[in-house]
């Protein structure tokens, strides 16, 4: 039985990492090529996409080797299992921050539209990103300093920190102010940004641009609630497992169950493999570029595939187009012996 449970945990493990790796990699590589999705709080995007895409190549797979190769872990006291922890913590804390961050970014363009350009300026962008990452070193850094401490955990294959009674002030403050309380403000924000899209499909709405007006129809809005909620589901049903597992650790002093553990750890983990698609759910801008992107793809490697025999056709019927127009646009010069007109 824990052959089969540490064979599943590295499967699914191994899964997670290559999804996160991949998912993010192909997001970041949409807004490095799409010059219309850079803005001044691209760094928010970008923090949290770099955090999830370290978490696939570090830390998953990090559980699925140690779960099949070294199923007795590390000693807690050794430096690799002390920075082990420490980057556990780092990205976690700062991937849960910057979407938090990018969430708020994203609440202000749509609910502060007229004011947003004023409010989310470069510069407020970089202070927020330093801001979020000196809380990040901070807080990963305590437990180096004796307030808290790193172990390694048999159910859960890594090195994380140590929910034990002994630790509980540290456990504490991490959850409250690095987890939780980002956690109910990205919810509280999607459930808001949901009340004001039913509100305005009650009403209708037109929009305008420099031709005309148009009825913007009730379904644009319900399918953003649609969105938000489903957003916040699955940002409750990564967290909300890990969250209560360790605080019962930490409070009860008894290992939880191995399957519970492992499970939530699983689930906490993989959320940074959905982080990317729910990020470009939850953006227009992102779902037409990632869809423009994924339709040139398809077409250069359609026309890498096609065979050489069938493409002269093509660039034959531009050149006799371009000829043509170029014999009948262009008129014959007047010769020296013909008299020009008076």
């Amino acid at each position: 039985m824990v052959d089969a449970l540490r064979t599943l945990y590295a499967a699914l493990m191994a899964l997670s990492s290559v999804a996160s790796v991949f998912g993010n990699l192909l997001l970041l590589m949409v807004l490095l090529f799409n010059k219309e999705l850079r803005s001044d709080t691209l760094g928010l995007t970008l923090s949290f996409l770099l955090s999830d895409m370290a978490q696939g190549l570090c830390i998953i797979s990090g559980g699925a080797h140690n779960s099949l190769s070294r199923p007795e872990g590390y000693p807690s006291e050794s430096p690799f299992c002390q920075g082990s922890g420490f980057i556990f913590l780092l990205l976690q804390t700062s991937s849960i921050q910057s979407l938090t961050w990018a969430t708020v970014d994203k609440f202000t363009e749509i609910c502060f539209a007229l004011s947003y350009s004023s409010i989310w300026t470069a510069r407020r962008s970089r202070a927020v990103l330093v801001l979020i990452w000196l809380f990040c070193l901070v807080n990963a850094t305590l437990p180096l300093l004796g307030f808290g401490s790193y172990a390694y955990s048999e159910s859960r294959y890594l090195c994380s920190p140590s929910f034990t009674p002994k630790n509980m002030y540290f456990v504490l403050l991490w959850m409250l102010l690095g987890i939780v309380v980002p956690i109910l403000t990205m919810c509280s924000l999607y459930g808001y940004i949901v009340y004001v899209a039913r509100k305005q499909a009650r009403r209708g709405t037109f929009m305008c641009n420099d031709l005309h007006c148009f009825y913007v129809p009730a379904n644009n809005y319900l399918r953003s609630s649609i969105v938000m909620v489903t957003t916040s589901v699955c940002l409750l049903v990564c967290w909300l497992p890990y969250i209560s597992v360790c605080l019962y650790e930490t409070f009860s002093g008894q290992h939880s169950p191995a399957v519970s553990s492992s499970l939530s750890t699983w689930l906490v983990l993989t959320s940074a493999a959905l982080n990317p698609w729910i990020t470009c759910l939850t953006h227009t801008r992102y779902r037409a570029a990632m869809r423009q992107s994924i339709c040139r793809f398809i077409q250069r490697c359609s026309t890498i595939g096609t065979p050489l025999a069938s493409r002269p056709q093509s660039s034959t019927f531009q050149l006799d187009v371009t000829n043509r127009i170029s014999t009948t646009a262009v008129s014959p010069l007047p010769s020296p012996e013909t008299p020009m007109p008076q």
